[in-house]
């Protein structure tokens, strides 16, 4: 069978890279099972666009069309290269947009290209925001009150229907473009008529901000089987984009009650939907009442958190993905990490995964430093750990932004006014501006709550680390201090500033004390299962990168 797939798309925000991880695998996945496949990208700072001595011949297609992924250039490759098959779900927005077009122009029907995995009919009800609201309405799935609009005069109408404060969502749209809060009449007309710039369709929805944000990464095949791969909780409430927020797995404030809710409204929403292949589904649960919750939206394709619940778990979803959209179900399909276990299981983390973005806004002049339901961000990095407080140390280090934790901000605070300030509006300050409160100011996590609606359970974990961080100023550091620092991640070099000790001396007592990373375990692993021991020992650097 010969494969067309879309890949990542252009070089910008929002795009490219996010989405290499699925294609490539994607990709190998297709070629391991005899396909030829065709992609079509026009970003060379991809590994799928790589040459074959770069990447190695089981990630690189067959043909590879460095041409913009828009309905114009993809007709004329099909008219050449002839697939039989179309992958929609591995290049993020822009490959659905342009499968939903081709569809509309009749180029599919007319050189007899099937698409893999959901059909289009199914994409199409989680795009269009008007048809997703009525698709869950008909199984009493609750989605936030909203009207759809592809007018100002309409939008205008919707809003006041609805009351302000509202929030605007652009339909068929990547990153969130187009979106935002409209606190009244003169800030909605602005907005609107940016989202309109963007999407043909805007969704006026009822305002949920303080909500909790909570996302779910699934799996169904072709036989209706289909399992909750992991889910994923944001250190943000709603109202900051996911690709902006701090994002933790397995999630770390609901009750057992709550994550089961949410997982069986997961797997009935899909099913109806008809999705096949991976998704992703977001909702907004509400803090003061478990009982109320909201699907934000779903995305029928991979989407960036699919490569951090990859990582996170070992758990493969776009090979996996790929696989289904082959028509193999989900318990013929091994494990990867194992060869021996099914697919057709959910992971159990006994250790933690966090995200941090990655913003990069002091090169550009003029531009607002506030975060909201648009993307900025440039990239990402990822900790593992045991708990909370050590993987938000790790992961603040690995931004490479000159902090050694949350105690070194990458620009100092001007005084309690400025940390203020940083805590009621959103930006890549806002974290340090938790603990500069908490540390410094004496601020209470009742205060931080009021300012930020961050839940209390994660102001309560950085408020450990910054407790532990006072009593370092005021104590003599020993052994049994060193091994409490490490379990809230705390870097040599962090307890050595914050005790008033050299480096040099603080790592030779904890290396006196064998307080050292524990490799006798992955060592065992690695021989039982030698074709993983990249993967183990790579798992295993990053859960202590921070010694």
């Amino acid at each position: 069978m010969k494969i067309l797939l879309l890949g990542s798309g252009a070089l910008k925000i929002g795009e490219a890279g996010e989405f290499d991880y699925s294609g490539s695998q994607a990709i190998k996945t297709f070629k391991r099972y005899g396909h030829e496949v065709i992609l079509i990208n026009p970003n060379i700072a991809t590994i799928q666009t790589d040459p074959a001595e770069f990447s190695g011949s089981d990630i690189t297609a067959d043909k590879i069309y460095f041409l913009p992924v828009n309905p114009t250039f993809v007709t004329k490759v099909i008219e050449k290269e002839k697939p039989d098959a179309l992958a929609l779900s591995f290049g993020g927005q822009t490959a659905l947009n342009c499968g939903l077009q081709l569809r509309e122009l009749g180029v599919l029907d007319q050189h007899n290209v099937t698409v893999l995995g959901s059909p289009v009919q199914s994409i199409q009800y989680t795009e269009d925001r008007e048809i997703f609201v009525q698709k869950l309405t008909e199984i009493d799935i609750k989605t936030p009150r909203s009207i759809a609009a592809r007018s100002m005069a309409a939008a205008t109408a919707a809003a006041t229907e609805i009351g302000f404060p509202v929030i605007i969502r652009a339909g068929f749209t990547l990153g969130g473009q187009g979106s935002g809060f409209c606190e009244c009449l003169e800030d909605f007309e602005a907005r609107a008529s940016e989202a309109f710039n963007f999407s043909p369709q805007i969704l006026i929805e009822e305002d949920l901000r303080g909500w909790k944000e909570v996302e779910y990464e699934i799996v169904r095949d072709n036989d209706d089987n289909a399992i909750t791969v992991v889910n994923m909780e944001n250190f943000d409430p709603l109202g900051i984009h996911t690709g902006e927020s701090i994002v933790i797995s397995p999630s770390m404030t609901l009750a057992n009650r709550e994550y089961n809710m949410l997982r069986s409204v997961s797997l009935k929403t899909i099913r109806h939907l008809g999705i096949i292949g991976e998704c992703n589904i977001q909702f907004a649960l509400c803090p003061w009442d478990d009982r109320e919750y909201r699907v934000i939206e779903v995305n029928a394709r991979l989407s960036r958190s699919s490569a951090l619940a990859s990582k996170a778990t070992g758990y493969p979803l776009a090979a996996v993905a790929a696989e289904i959209m082959l028509g193999h179900p989900l318990p013929e399909i091994k494990n990867a990490i194992t060869q021996v276990t099914s697919a057709f299981f959910e992971p159990a983390l006994d250790y933690v995964a966090l995200k941090i973005p990655r913003w990069d806004l002091k090169k550009f002049r003029k531009v607002s430093h506030s975060i909201g339901t648009e993307m900025k961000s440039v990239g990402e990095v990822m900790a593992l750990g045991r708990n909370f407080p050590e993987c938000i140390q790790k992961a603040v280090r690995m931004l490479a932004i000159g902090c050694d934790g949350l105690l070194t901000p990458p620009e100092p605070f001007r005084d309690r006014d400025h940390v203020i300030e940083s805590l009621r509006v959103a930006s890549p300050l806002r974290l340090f501006a938790v603990a500069a409160a908490l540390f410094e100011h004496h601020i209470t996590v009742e205060e931080i709550w009021e300012l930020t609606k961050i839940d209390r359970w994660f102001l309560t974990q950085l408020q450990r680390i910054t407790d532990f961080a006072q009593t370092l100023q005021s104590t003599t550091l020993d052994a049994k201090t060193i091994a409490e620092g490490k379990v809230l991640g705390f870097s040599d070099r962090e307890l050595a500033r914050l005790s008033g000790q050299s480096l040099e001396s603080v790592r030779a007592l904890r290396q006196d004390a064998q307080i050292n990373p524990v490799t006798k375990q992955i060592d065992t692993l690695a021989a039982e299962f030698p074709a993983q021991t990249n993967y183990l020992y790579t798992t295993y650097l990053g859960q202590h990168s921070d010694i």
